[in-house]
């Protein structure tokens, strides 16, 4: 229960900063910011019909070189 509400805390926190316009960066790990996407064309895929998918904010995340490296290291294991 405890380590439930550290990790709802932790990401409203990110949520955050995040909303204020700040990015997150954790160290060893990685950060996140927000991006804007311009507006841009999308089909319908039953129809075919092309449609517009509106301008939206997303959340990007890069991985730093720490979880990079470490990613690296336990794909080579395969």
């Amino acid at each position: 229960e405890d380590a439930k509400e550290f990790v709802e805390a932790f990401f409203e926190e990110i949520r955050e900063s995040l909303a204020s316009g700040e990015p997150v960066k954790l160290s060893g790990f990685g950060s996140f910011e927000l991006r804007d996407k311009a507006e841009r064309p999308g089909r319908n895929p039953k129809t075919g019909e092309e449609i517009p998918i509106s301008a939206r904010r997303v959340v990007t995340f890069r991985a730093g070189q720490k979880l990079r490296a470490k990613m690296e290291e336990l794909s080579e294991r395969k």
